[in-house]
């Protein structure tokens, strides 16, 4: 045997599987891509719906100002209000918030849309809406305290700081709106 057959036409036949593999990737990745990404338009606008259902449509709004950790702000066509994205980095990673606004400035819902906190611990905080109800009807006016105008969940303190912060992010990008 020779050292072509020994040592290179091994190594040019793996090469070349993983070229025919990272092709295939790339493809079933292009082909993707559009799918998951209107997929996950679709569960934001459904989450807004959720969180405002008042509202008969909504319009991306321009922030005067950029607000840290705000990724968009909606409006309501009729008026209803607004809702904002945010996030916060939590015990287990990002923590993606939903916030709806009263045209007033009340708070009117808080839902908690990406988590990866720890099952039974951070994930009460994620995954409780009864702890976001919490935060309705509070003022969006000014910063919200944990401890005074919201109480930390037990044993989640990281995760109800988390969430607390993307809250406060989302106040700061509502209080920007021109």
């Amino acid at each position: 045997m020779s050292n072509w057959d020994k040592v290179f036409k091994p190594i040019v036949v793996l090469c070349a599987i993983c070229v025919v593999i990272t092709g295939a990737l790339a493809a079933t990745n292009a082909a993707t891509a559009p799918v998951i990404a209107e997929a996950t338009r679709l569960a934001q606008e459904q989450a807004r719906f959720e969180l405002l259902p008042e509202a008969d449509g909504f319009s991306k709004v321009a922030l005067a100002e950029k607000v840290d950790n705000v990724s968009d702000v909606y409006a309501a066509n009729n008026g209803a209000g607004y809702v904002v994205t945010s996030s916060a980095k939590g015990y287990g990673g990002t923590m993606t918030v939903m916030v709806s606004f009263t045209p007033k400035g009340q708070i009117q819902q808080v839902k908690v849309t990406e988590a990866a906190e720890t099952q039974g611990i951070g994930s009460n905080v994620s995954d409780s809406a009864a702890y976001w109800a919490t935060y309705a009807g509070l003022d969006g006016a000014a910063p919200l305290v944990l401890g005074t105008d919201v109480d930390a969940y037990t044993g989640a303190t990281i995760s109800s700081r988390a969430l607390n912060s993307a809250v406060n992010s989302a106040i700061a990008a509502y209080n920007a709106i021109p």
